[in-house]
């Protein structure tokens, strides 16, 4: 008999979480690293939501909630997607949970069947194909491509569908690319998806993080057979600046919203319970509470773009959203730093960590081997110092 279970054997390691730890103990060990792989905003959590968890604790409001969320919480999302997506959902829709990726999870257990393929768009978060594995279904990977702005055209979208197909995870503004799809463009993907009969997850954990003219539409708005076939997942941790607090949440079909909260009732209980009373003072707070923190974003991101142009042998695709740039590495391997030869983004990102100090995450975890992935939620002053010794590090190759 195997010791461990074949489905946990089938999960790999997450290579964000590895970077950003071998940094940290660089750092914690007094060398100065600079660490562009953190895929969290760097801001503290605004004073009012902060002070929401505190009153929360005061008034004792620290026992077991709904294993779906607070009542008042779930009304509150139903009223952001109502203002801000045009949709119309029944608290008794929303999931709210331990975080998106909790969420995404929670979507799969109950849509993945043992053997449903889903497709899932690379570069992807790295975190799809797994939670896909580990419930028995098979990723099917369709390549963006560069030249389309790392978006996937519904040609490809069907060219990928078979009878095995159960739902396409979809992910607008993108982890990693920065990708945002217009609304002709995800219309375009939804009329493929019903043509198909699957469901689709949407991913818009990223959806107020964007710094153009581009708008994220929710693939759930395109029409009622859609949101029919639609797991809207979103959260706090990125546009709040609530990593830590752990809450996410989605709004489903009522027989998968009530499947998903058997489901949660019986693997994590609620979510926590001071979280959600932050996270309703989030959803209630001002547009200010995020605007500021965008803007700061939206000025990084245009320091990092100016001085990757400046860059020889590398370059990159304009990220329209998130915090996070592609950076296209791939004429550079062959190339060598001392004796090692630079031969995929793993070896470019180890050896730039070893001898410059900056840490990156390999484009392989991402599905796309060919770059890496930089985070501009960092300070400015690390960004325009960690991007000086990238381009040392580049000139240092032979």
């Amino acid at each position: 008999m195997e010791r461990l279970a074949k489905r946990i054997c089938q999960i790999s390691p997450s290579l964000t979480l590895a970077i950003s730890a071998k940094a940290k103990a660089m750092k914690a060990a007094g060398e100065d690293v600079v660490n562009f792989g953190v895929g969290e905003p760097d801001f503290p959590t605004p004073a009012p939501i902060a002070a929401a968890a505190k009153a929360a604790i005061e008034k004792g409001l620290t026992k077991y909630t709904p294993s779906s969320g607070i009542p008042e919480l779930r009304r509150a999302i139903c009223e952001k997607l109502q203002k801000d997506n045009g949709l119309t959902y029944e608290p008794s829709q929303i999931i709210v949970s331990c975080g998106a990726k909790h969420s995404i999870f929670n979507a799969c257990c109950a849509l993945v069947e043992e053997g449903d393929e889903v497709i899932i768009p690379a570069p992807y978060w790295l975190t799809y194909p797994e939670v896909v594995k580990v419930l028995g279904g098979v990723p099917v990977i369709v390549h963006a491509d560069r030249n389309n702005g790392f978006k996937i055209t519904p040609e490809q979208l069907k060219e990928a569908i078979t009878q095995k197909t159960k739902m396409l995870i979809f992910n607008s503004p993108s982890n990693p690319t920065g990708a945002v799809y217009t609304e002709s463009e995800v219309r375009a993907l939804a009329k493929v998806c019903e043509e198909a009969g699957i469901f689709v997850l949407s991913d818009e954990i990223y959806e107020k993080l964007v710094y153009t003219d581009a708008k994220p539409f929710s693939m759930a708005a395109c029409s009622e057979k859609m949101k029919e076939h639609t797991v809207l997942v979103n959260g706090v941790s990125k546009t709040y600046a609530m990593t830590g607090w752990r809450i996410g949440y989605l709004a489903a079909p009522s027989d998968v919203a009530k499947a998903i909260d058997s489901f949660q009732s019986h693997a994590t209980s609620n979510p926590n319970s001071i979280a959600q009373y932050a996270t309703l003072a989030a959803l209630q707070s001002p547009p200010e509470t995020v605007s500021g923190m965008v803007k700061i974003f939206a000025e990084r991101r245009e320091a990092m773009l100016k001085k990757i142009k400046t860059m020889k042998d590398v370059y990159c695709v304009v990220p329209e959203g998130a915090f996070y740039v592609m950076i296209v590495v791939e004429n550079l391997y062959g190339k060598k730093c001392g004796e090692k030869v630079i031969k995929d983004s793993v070896d470019f990102a180890s050896a730039l960590l070893e001898t410059q100090k900056v840490a990156t995450v390999p484009g392989k975890a991402f599905g796309a081997d060919d770059c890496v992935r930089l985070s501009y939620s960092l300070s400015m002053e690390d960004l325009l110092k960690g991007l000086d010794r990238i381009e040392t590090f580049i000139e240092s190759l032979s």
